[in-house]
């Protein structure tokens, strides 16, 4: 169980909230319930000495100027959840809004935001039985943070909006009369704090992070994979050529390689003295994202666990203190730079295929990588027509790298007037991740399909290929058929892919 305010959450914390139904909860200890008690506390001796507070005592963004009296101050929170329910596009699923709610619920107890201990312990209560609001994907620039995104969890909050329980559609009133819990009246600056934050990029990044990572493993197996297939030189990844540029992620990936490749026979003469790119550069392509995650880990972690709603108020002083914090630079950067190095990979990837599928350049192997034999060849096309989806994927891919950060766009009357669109680049960095997937998914069937082809004729045995290798092999199982007839691959690709985006494939 992870007790969100207990400690500062990792990658692996939202990763795990996410995958598991009820998997995080809010601390119950009573040293958050008494920081979470004093910020909100210091809200209502601010109204009581008859302070301002930007969204608590005037209207929003370049409403700023326009008072709210003192009988429409309670109103002010459910109407901003009203009037921000605008978000079109497909719902994020379970597992991004699980991320999403649990990113949130970790910066509010952070004790700067001024909300209460009920909201609080009513967002973890969600969490923990899998109340989940239908949060729509577009409609946020990422400043002033993930308003209307989050306003589906203010509102949820509140009884309003619709939410999966149960694996039904309801209103949440209904799912926490099930649950044995009831919604909450948002006390003054609660719904800003809940909406004007960046939750939604973060928890969707961190979800991108994790699975770059099994990417960046998963695309160093198949190079080695890929060589075998291909009969190439295993010398291009020794140790002491990567001594001499010493970048530590590409170094990481030539060991990956080096070590997967242990058994294969070096003294064998490889057709070629030098790989093609595509196989040689491997380390020097996806060493770039093993060098760049842990520098992006940073960025996610440190806006996980920060406050960054707008405004905030000192836990220590009592101050209220106008910012920005909303803005979603970082995460922006983050992902607009994931994305691009993701993408690089699926087109490592797609090279590698072309390579094993063309009789031209794949040393012997059956074109296409075609099972059949005998009078059955002619009429079998093998992986022919999945290098042609694996190179549309890879297109797709690359298309998405554009950078969001620079689509900066002046909204809301100009108060606005520069945003991140973090959540866009967000938004892309999945995107590119679920195509990269595939890509892998098919690399990984084509380099199985290769080295068994390179068994069954007598070329490879077990032995030289590698108990990592045939290990993993092993493990796919019927995941991995071998292609004799040609057949529809869809479902198999499907299932693949799928299992790779959610990790369940162990590298």
């Amino acid at each position: 169980m992870i007790e969100v305010g207990r400690e500062p959450l990792s990658l692996e914390d939202v990763w795990a909230a996410a995958r598991t139904a009820g998997a995080a909860r809010l601390w119950p200890e009573g040293a958050l319930r008494d920081r979470l008690a004093r910020s909100a506390g210091l809200v209502d001796e601010v109204l009581a000495r008859e302070g301002v507070i930007y969204g608590v005592t005037t209207g929003y963004g370049d409403s700023c100027t326009t008072e709210v009296r003192d009988q429409l101050i309670r109103q002010l929170p459910l109407n901003l959840t009203r009037f921000h329910g605008c978000g079109l596009g497909r719902f994020l699923d379970p597992d991004e809004t699980r991320a999403v709610m649990a990113v949130r619920l970790a910066s509010l107890t952070c004790g700067w935001s001024g909300v209460s201990v009920e909201l609080a312990q009513l967002l973890g209560d969600m969490i923990a039985n899998d109340i989940l609001p239908l949060i729509p994907a577009e409609g946020s620039v990422g400043a002033s943070g993930d308003l209307t995104p989050l306003s589906y969890i203010a509102g949820a909050l509140a009884g309003e909006r619709e939410v999966l329980f149960r694996g039904e559609r309801m209103v949440s009133a209904a799912a926490f009369k099930l649950a044995g819990l009831k919604p909450i009246v948002l006390r003054p600056k609660e719904g800003l704090a809940i909406m004007n934050g960046t939750a939604v990029m973060t928890g969707l990044g961190a979800l991108a992070w994790m699975r770059a990572d099994n990417v960046s493993r998963l695309s160093s197996r198949l190079t080695a994979m890929a060589l075998i297939a291909l009969q190439g030189n295993p010398r291009h990844f020794d140790e002491p050529l990567f001594r001499a540029k010493p970048h530590p992620g590409q170094a990481e990936i030539a060991r990956r390689i080096r070590d997967d490749l242990a058994a294969f026979d070096r003294e064998h003469a490889p057709t070629r003295l030098q790989d093609r790119y595509s196989i040689r550069c491997a380390p020097h392509v996806i060493g770039v994202l093993e060098d760049m995650l842990p520098a992006f880990r940073k960025l996610l972690e440190t806006e996980i666990n920060s406050a960054n709603d707008n405004p905030l108020i000192d836990p220590d002083t009592g101050e209220v203190l106008h910012g920005g914090h909303f803005y979603g630079g970082h995460i922006c950067f983050a992902m607009d730079g994931l994305k691009t190095l993701v993408a690089n990979v699926a087109d490592l990837a797609d090279r590698q295929l072309a390579l094993m599928v063309d009789e031209k350049f794949n040393n012997g192997l059956p074109s296409n990588l075609t099972g059949a034999t005998g009078e059955r060849a002619p009429i079998n096309h093998g992986f022919k027509a999945i290098q042609i989806a694996v190179s549309a994927w890879t297109a797709e891919a690359l298309k998405l790298t554009m950078p969001a950060s620079v689509f900066s766009r002046s909204t809301e009357c100009h108060n606005q007037d520069k945003v991140s669109m973090g959540t866009i680049a967000a938004r892309d960095a999945i995107r590119v991740l679920e195509l990269t997937e595939q890509v892998l998914a098919a690399h990984t069937l084509a380099c199985i399909q290769a080295i068994r082809l390179r068994e069954r004729d007598g070329q490879l045995t077990r032995a030289r290929v590698g108990k990592p290798i045939h290990d993993f092999i092993d493990a796919l199982g019927d995941d991995a058929p071998m292609l004799t007839e040609d057949t529809p691959m869809d479902r198999v690709l499907a299932n693949l892919s799928g299992k790779l985006g959610r990790r369940e494939i162990a590298i």
